[in-house]
């Protein structure tokens, strides 16, 4: 399978160019959903043309009032569970139009859901999308949670972690579950390209790892941490911190799989204690008391095991 490698990176070109979410949408400030859109759809390039597909969530209800949307490029609103399913037909249309010559521009197909819309409702269209083969992108903001409807836990939110359907309080220390590790399950479908990546180092990660998966033909599948203010109890000013700790802890991992091989693409020098990227989030604050003192070593076990597991892939 042809790939498509890391082009040079000049910020200030890749800045200055169009926007393709404009402003006026009405997610939060603070909120990794929009800088993951802006970022990903920045990485398409001058003149190809795109069909933006988006779950319910978050970005659909912020981002799209009928007859009013923020995208410039062609917008599908589907349902919660099938967002993988909408894209890929609409990429099986576009392949027998430009065939038969009826089209003659370039179209690039990528979808958009939150992980409760990925994670979990949308995991049987995305699984079949991505088996099929189509020529698409499927890119998770992973904000940890159903924050749109609530901050109900989902499969992606961390252990721990108070939810409104997993309360910390007297009974409960938050959602007893680890998080499902998507990435993984998705390579696991020998898709050409899957990514993991979040906001640091000026976008250099994510930006280059959404080229590569705009671009490499077949199907592939970016899971991009988006932070929630107010799901996870942070500043707004603070999203960027809250990244760079998720990745300096280990918590977060930035890695590539490109046709079956794993590729590390960020290791912490001086790798950070996991309370690090707990302390400042107030979905966190009942692990710090001293009845719950051993929860946080068992954190840290996790994301240890976790992260050994990736280095020994990638050898």
């Amino acid at each position: 399978m042809e790939q498509v490698w890391e082009k040079a990176y000049n910020f200030k070109e890749v800045m200055n160019k169009p926007e393709r979410l404009a402003g006026g949408h009405r997610m939060c400030a603070g909120c990794g959903g929009t800088v993951t859109v802006r970022t990903v759809l920045r990485a398409l390039e001058e003149g190809d043309r795109a069909v933006i597909g988006n779950a319910t969530g978050c970005l659909e209800v912020s981002s799209f009032m009928y007859p009013y949307t923020a995208y410039e490029d062609s917008y599908i609103h589907n349902a919660f569970e099938n967002a993988g399913a909408t894209l890929s037909g609409v990429e099986t249309a576009y392949r027998v139009l430009k065939k038969k010559g009826k089209i003659k521009e370039n179209f690039k197909f990528i979808t958009f859901g939150g992980d409760g819309g990925t994670y979990d409702i949308g995991f049987q269209s995305l699984s079949g999308a991505m088996e099929r083969g189509h020529d698409m992108v499927y890119v998770c903001y992973d904000n940890g949670a159903y924050m749109n409807t609530g901050t109900q836990r989902s499969s992606a939110t961390p252990q721990y972690a108070d939810t409104t359907t997993t309360p910390a309080g007297k009974i409960s220390t938050g959602k007893v579950q680890v998080r499902k590790d998507l990435a993984a399950i998705i390579a696991e479908h020998h898709v050409p390209y899957v990514g993991q990546s979040t906001f640091t180092a000026n976008f250099k990660d994510l930006y280059t790892k959404a080229q590569k998966a705009i671009y490499t033909p077949g199907p592939a599948f970016l899971n991009v941490l988006s932070p929630c203010p107010r799901g996870w109890g942070y500043e707004p000013s603070d999203m960027m911190n809250i990244c760079r700790l998720a990745v300096d802890t280990c918590y977060w991992t930035m890695f590539e799989v490109i046709d079956g091989k794993w590729v590390l693409n960020y290791e912490p020098k001086n790798k950070l204690p996991i309370e690090d990227f707990l302390r400042p989030q107030r979905r966190f604050k009942h692990l710090f008391k001293k009845e719950n003192e051993e929860l946080i070593p068992l954190f840290q076990a996790e994301v240890d095991k976790r992260w050994e597991e990736l280095r020994n892939k990638c050898e």
